[in-house]
């Protein structure tokens, strides 16, 4: 039995058994009782300037082969969302062509993809409330244009321009009523970005969601869902109740997606994650034994990934995108350990030993020897054990 060796807070080190990866299946059909994206990341040359202020430099192979691995497991790809880095480190040029470049890749295997569509490409922070208008439309124009379906993601010229709700229901109104076809809003929290505290014109949770239930109905055609990213269970319940009938929820709590995704006897959550980038077969496994009527399996196989999840996603939470890439790169799917902007730099040592340990213990680890012959090395490097594997 093969061992990993594991680095603790103090710099201490330990050995666990490295378990065998869960036999799970790719589903013969579409996935049926739940909708279900992960975001996923942009993956660097490994050889370029990967360092904050750098414009990115994607190794596109690795990129979009990685969006045919989620697509071969039956889930659809959310593209070009903050997971990608955007805001940090992956810029506008690289934006638009990762989203012109995933497009062309969903066509070819008609997999699902819907992508973010923001106003981050102007590079003034404090515009007026009708130059965020045209930002996000100019973002739209390119993305329908491109053939692919619409995140209205929450924009920090908003978040600075806004005065109140009216502010919000004015402009996201104008913006759903350019687009041709419906989209899925999303609700970030400043967990996840500071800038976004009070988003949507409140920072009392209750009185924002009756502003965006309100924007939901009076532009219900033009909304097919809204992604919800509080880390908040009981807000996301809480708006998923006053849905307008036929809009969906998107679950983007990667703290309790496993109970939020389960039906509560009467309404479930869908899910648009970035930690089903991070264990994507468990996902489809577990939405795989939803169709088959089996909840109990469905409890087994993802439980155990809330634990990593929550890990991952730890304060800061912004940061979580270095887990993201830590672990593809242990699972083969990324030459190096290496992020745009040097985000690869966001997370101690011990922080991504957790990681590899809750991975280990979820069966998150898809190729269990590649991983740890690619995390000791990782340890030699760093000067924590020399290169027989005995601590230093």
């Amino acid at each position: 039995m093969s061992e990993l060796l594991l680095l603790d807070a103090d710099g201490s080190t330990r050995r666990v058994d490295l378990a065998a990866a869960p036999a799970f299946t790719r589903p013969a059909e579409a996935l049926r009782s739940r909708v279900a994206y992960a975001a996923a990341h942009v993956v660097p040359l490994a050889w370029a300037d990967n360092v904050p202020g750098s414009p990115a430099e994607i190794d596109w192979d690795a990129t979009l082969a990685f969006r045919h691995h989620l697509w071969s497991w039956g889930l659809g790809v959310a593209d070009a969302m903050d997971t990608a880095q955007r805001n940090m480190g992956l810029d506008a040029a690289a934006v638009r062509e990762l989203i012109a470049r995933s497009a062309a890749e969903a066509r070819s295997v008609d997999g699902a993809l819907v992508v973010g569509v923001n106003t981050d490409h102007v590079e003034e922070t404090q515009i007026s409330l009708d130059e965020v208008v045209a930002a996000y439309r100019s973002q739209l124009e390119f993305t329908e244009d491109a053939g692919a379906g619409v995140v209205l993601m929450a924009s920090r010229h908003l978040a600075r321009a806004a005065s109140g709700a009216d502010d919000y229901l004015r402009v996201y109104g104008e913006v759903l009523e350019s687009a041709s076809a419906p989209v899925v809003l999303h609700w970030l929290g400043e967990a996840f970005d500071p800038i976004l505290a009070g988003y949507f014109g409140s920072s009392d949770v209750a009185a924002a969601t009756r502003t965006v239930v309100e924007l939901m109905e009076r532009h219900r055609d033009k909304v097919r869902g809204i992604k919800m990213s509080l880390l908040d269970a009981d807000a996301e319940i809480a708006v998923r109740a006053a849905l307008p009938e036929g809009v969906r929820m998107f679950t983007g709590d990667d703290f309790h997606y496993v109970s939020l995704i389960k039906s509560d006897g009467t309404e479930h959550s869908d899910a648009l994650l970035g930690a089903f980038a991070a264990v994507g077969p468990h996902a489809s496994a577990a939405i795989q034994a939803l169709d088959a009527g089996d909840e109990a399996a469905y409890e087994r196989i993802l439980g155990p990934t809330e634990k990593l999840s929550r890990h991952i996603f730890a304060a800061p939470t912004w940061f979580y995108k270095t887990g993201v890439a830590f672990l593809a790169w242990l699972n083969g799917h990324q030459p190096a350990f290496q992020m745009v902007g040097g985000l690869h730099a966001g997370r101690s040592l011990p922080h991504l030993s957790r990681i590899v340990e809750l991975a280990n213990a979820s069966g998150a680890l898809e190729h269990p020897e590649l991983a740890a012959e690619r995390w000791h090395a990782h340890l030699a490097l760093t000067g924590v054990i020399e290169r027989s594997g005995v601590p230093a």
